[in-house]
């Protein structure tokens, strides 16, 4: 039996950790914590929203709040549409928003949204290191400004903002803060205090929790001024209603445990691995790193190969997994926005590949990806 690739991207999802699995295998039978939450009139709910507030307290503890502060979604973009559309929405639309052209689509697709409905919108391009300063934030800023929003770490090139720079402008200017956090969780430091957010996207996904379950950090000094998006039936504050599902948010807050645990020698040991890899090609002809080496996650390598067709390398390259940037936008064959948007060429931006290592990955991964990509590009650049 042929044996599975290396699996180098972790940007696009992490595969789960055995001990939320197991964790939220307690929650799915008869035998386990399986009930409805809201259901108060007997034990099986009682215990189960007894899992739920433990895992709003976990995912709480990562990010330094009030458990009352953390509210349940169905992942990241979800988190980011009740974000933008809600304060714009609760404030009868109009305003000013500030975001970047290097969102992911999560934030682009809404903030397109809100143009459509009378928001202006302020579109920040980065340098030529991926970054967006708090000096371009401060000289975007309006009277009639209401949020900025921007990522915390790209997940095409893994560049990180200067967050708590950027909260400086705005608290000085009276504007609202939200970050999505989607790529930060288990590898920053995520106290929002520090950070002086006020509102933050997850998902569990990104950080060995499972699909299909996120949270939006909400400042409780606010939470009056966000609209909800989804109604029926008025749970979580208000903000999100919906049947919470029990093992899901169970398996995030273990997710949330485990990487508040691990985080910081987690993120020296695979930013360890990370530059072993780097140092590995970055002597082959045409190879080039995308994006600031110095403000960047330590799982993220974003590399161009000149002169050789993205699509091609990855076809070619079947002893790992990786990809040409954002699982959201691969079905495009276009140059990636992101790296366009920092200067890059087309023909560079087809030709780059983003490499995201993570918790499950070996140094011995690292030497048998650094022999493959070593082995294919030779025979590309040589046929």
């Amino acid at each position: 039996m042929t044996s599975k690739p290396i699996y180098l991207d972790y940007a696009a999802t992490t595969p789960m950790d055995s001990r939320v699995a197991d964790a939220m295998t307690a929650c799915l039978t008869l035998e386990g914590t399986f009930a409805n939450p809201a259901s108060r009139s007997h034990v099986y709910g009682w215990q189960a929203e007894e899992k739920v507030e433990l895992a709003r307290r976990q995912v709480a503890d990562l990010l330094g709040c009030d458990p009352r502060e953390v509210v349940w979604t169905s992942g990241a973009t979800e988190s980011n549409n009740l974000a933008l559309k809600g304060v714009f929405e609760a404030a009868g639309f109009g305003g000013h928003l500030i975001t970047s052209v290097i969102e992911h689509k999560a934030v682009i697709d809404p903030a397109r949204w809100l143009e459509s409905r009378g928001v202006a919108v302020s579109w920040l391009k980065p340098d030529a290191g991926g970054v967006i300063s708090a000096a371009q934030v401060k000289e975007a800023l309006r009277p009639e400004t209401r949020l900025v929003s921007l990522m915390m770490v790209n997940n095409e090139t893994g560049v990180i903002n200067p967050i708590a720079e950027i909260s400086e402008a705005c608290r000085g200017a009276g504007v609202l803060l939200h970050v999505d956090a989607a790529q930060a969780a288990g590898k920053l430091d995520l106290n929002v205090d520090s950070l002086g957010v006020d509102l933050l996207s997850l998902s569990a996904h990104k950080f060995y929790g499972p699909k299909g379950i996120g949270a939006l950090y909400v400042r409780r000094a606010i939470q009056r001024e966000i609209a909800p998006q989804i109604h029926g039936g008025g749970h979580e504050r208000g903000l999100r209603s919906g049947t919470l599902p029990t093992h899901q948010i169970v398996g995030m807050g273990e997710a949330a445990r485990l990487a508040l645990e691990n985080r910081a020698e987690e993120s020296e040991r695979i930013a360890g691995l990370r530059d072993s890899l780097w140092a590995g090609i970055a002597d082959l002809p045409g190879v080039k790193r995308n994006g600031s080496a110095e403000q960047v996650s330590p799982a993220h390598l974003n590399v161009c190969f000149s002169g050789l067709e993205g699509e091609m390398l990855l076809l070619s390259l079947r002893e790992i997994a990786v990809s040409t940037g954002s699982a959201c936008t691969s079905a495009s064959m276009e140059p990636s926005y992101v790296l366009k948007a920092m200067g890059v060429k087309d023909e560079d931006a087809l030709s780059s590949l983003r490499i995201s290592l993570g918790r499950f990955t070996t140094a011995s991964d690292v030497e048998r990806a650094v022999e493959s990509i070593r082995r294919t590009v030779a025979q590309l650049q040589a046929a």
